[in-house]
């Protein structure tokens, strides 16, 4: 990890203690020169929610919305290229995906492969100089910034996603990924011959410990027995790391893996050994067609969409508290393109924790659930509340090794 990476990992850790928010940043920022941008394809962008967050764009009316008769200007910040077939590609797909909702009511934008650094501030200045009036900023170094600018616009509203921290027209907003991560590993526990899942982890913060946990939870539902392997990369997109980790994992007997990366590279990998592995973030099947058991994707979609009304009808509000933490219950979270090896009987249980998590009798975190050290973390028929998930350090009963000290 660079220096400037860990400096942003510990002032997360100071702003946590002043916020009550618990755990670190899931994006450190990238440092990261402007010729390099290649390697910012899946870089950057996730965060920890702050507990007690709202659940959805509240009412309020603000200034900003466009003038009568004219669209509503949209600018997007993106911090890899559109076509990064993960976390960039998910959100231009829901900027798509509005244009085709409001027509001419809106104009979309976008500027791509914007590093989290100095120039991020510059490139929302433009944004605002160029007569946008909502900025979605989809990742968390781009929250300084944003504050900024935001403090210094405060005709415009600013939608920063993964961050924690709101202002009048700043607010916050993320997706629940640790449920993608669960059905994913329902259905790993249920196709492993071997009874060893892999999991190749990016950065051991909260929310990336919490998926690999999930992860094991939900094989575990499938076939108690089963054991989770880790190995971590310490970076969001590096192919090559990411190959050679898969790999370590296969030859470490893992026939199943998840990834918490964001290039396609552990997919590929598993296709090339005749293993089963699990896109992330967007639909990532075409990347290898006979490993792939599936794809836990994020649809920014239903809060883009919900955010862009309530813009239009005045109903907008932002300030401390306004964070939105969606999941599959609101749409954002799935589980898409099941290779058609997964037997029926799979099936049929993962449909049905996709319908209990949509209408709340499904938890995924509920007690009994023991660390790795055999101690009890939730207690019987406890269920775990979002602060609990934000602040997750631990590895549950399953998962193999230690999570890496001083993150």
């Amino acid at each position: 990890m660079t220096p400037r990476a860990l400096n942003a990992l510990n002032a997360r850790s100071a702003d946590a203690g002043a916020s009550n928010v618990r755990g670190f940043t899931r994006r450190p920022l990238l440092a990261v020169a402007a010729a390099s941008l290649l390697l910012l394809a899946g870089c950057g962008k996730k965060d920890e929610a702050p507990a007690g967050a709202a659940s959805a764009p509240e009412a309020g009316a603000t200034a900003g919305s466009a003038a009568p008769g004219e669209p509503l200007n949209i600018a997007f910040a993106y911090v890899g290229p559109v076509g990064d077939g993960g976390w960039t590609f998910a959100h231009d797909n829901a900027r798509k995906a509005l244009e085709k909702e409001f027509g001419a009511r809106i104009k979309t934008s976008f500027v791509e492969k914007v590093p989290e650094a100095a120039d991020a501030e510059r490139v929302f200045r433009d944004m605002v100089q160029q007569g946008n009036t909502l900025v979605f900023g989809t990742t968390f170094g781009y929250m300084e910034p944003m504050l900024k600018v935001a403090a210094d616009s405060p005709q415009v509203k600013f939608e920063h996603a993964t961050g924690y921290k709101q202002a009048a027209n700043l607010r916050t907003y993320d997706s629940r990924t640790y449920e993608g991560a669960y059905m994913a590993g329902l259905v790993a526990g249920a196709m492993s011959k071997t009874g060893t899942l892999g999991v190749v982890g990016s950065i051991p913060i909260p929310e990336v410990i919490r998926n690999i946990n999930s992860f094991t939870l939900g094989a575990q539902s499938s076939n108690p027995k089963i054991t989770v392997k880790v190995v971590w990369v310490n970076d969001w997109f590096n192919p090559p790391q990411e190959t050679n980790a898969a790999q370590t994992l296969i030859n470490a007997g893992a026939d199943v893996l998840m990834q918490n990366t964001d290039s396609s590279a552990v997919l590929q990998t598993a296709e090339k050994n005749g293993k089963y592995a699990f896109g992330w973030d967007s639909d990532m099947s075409g990347y290898g067609p006979k490993a792939h058991l599936g794809s836990a994707v994020i649809n920014w979609t239903p809060y883009y969409v919900a955010t862009v009304k309530s813009v239009l009808d005045g109903s907008w509000s932002a300030g401390p508290g306004k964070h939105s933490w969606w999941g599959v219950k609101e749409g954002a979270i799935d589980l898409v393109s099941l290779n058609a090896a997964v037997p029926a009987e799979v099936k049929a249980k993962l449909d049905q924790v996709k319908a209990g998590l949509k209408d709340g009798s499904f938890v995924i975190w509920k007690g009994p659930i023991a660390g790795q050290d055999g101690k009890e973390v939730l207690a019987k028929d406890a269920v775990a509340d979002d602060k609990f998930l934000q602040g997750i350090k631990f590895y549950v009963k399953g998962v193999e090794g230690q999570v890496p000290a001083g993150k």
